[in-house]
């Protein structure tokens, strides 16, 4: 199984100066994504991704499209929407890429590995900054939960509980 986030880069890194779009799909080699909603591990997943040689390295701009998988945190129904996260990112072919000298920790900056990069552990990255950890049907664009006993959202004060007058305090309203 191929991964879609792994490109071949060989050329651009021998002397190719034009910049190069790849598109590529594939099963996702791993879940992506939050608790309770993520690109599943085997889903569908788009990459267009241009790639820019800048002598040492490479400068990617990555879109991924994936439908994801979870469910809403408030009423359990099953959201399947579909998304596009953005990943900016710049490989290393030598370890002195950036600082000229011998970098101490290498972890900094990925690098590209026999001739490819990887692109995962930035979608990773980015899935978990933009992606909800507590998504709802109604932020997600499937409308409102479908459950008529789910419990409103928090600083909704149109319920029917707020308006009921607590009977422990129904006889203070006549000094109003």
């Amino acid at each position: 199984m191929k991964s879609p986030f792994i490109f071949d880069v060989a050329a651009l890194l021998r002397g190719s100066a034009v910049p190069e779009t790849i598109k590529q799909s594939g099963p996702s080699p791993t879940r992506i994504g939050p608790e309770m909603i993520a690109i599943p591990e085997g889903g569908t997943v788009t990459v267009e991704a241009q790639i820019f040689p800048l002598g040492g390295g490479l400068s990617v701009e990555a879109d991924i499209e994936a439908q994801l998988l979870g469910q809403c945190s408030r009423c359990l129904r099953e959201l399947t929407p579909t998304r596009t996260l953005h990943v900016s990112e710049v490989f290393a072919a030598d370890p002195d890429f950036i600082t000229g000298e011998e970098a101490e920790d290498e972890d900094e900056i990925p690098m590209v590995h026999q001739d490819q990069i990887d692109l995962l552990q930035s979608v990773i990255d980015e899935a978990g900054l933009s992606l909800p950890f507590n998504p709802t049907c109604q932020r997600l664009g499937y409308g409102a939960c479908d459950e008529g006993d789910v419990p409103a959202p928090d600083g909704d004060s149109e319920t029917a509980e707020e308006t009921k007058v607590d009977p422990r305090w129904a006889g203070l309203e006549k000094f109003l």
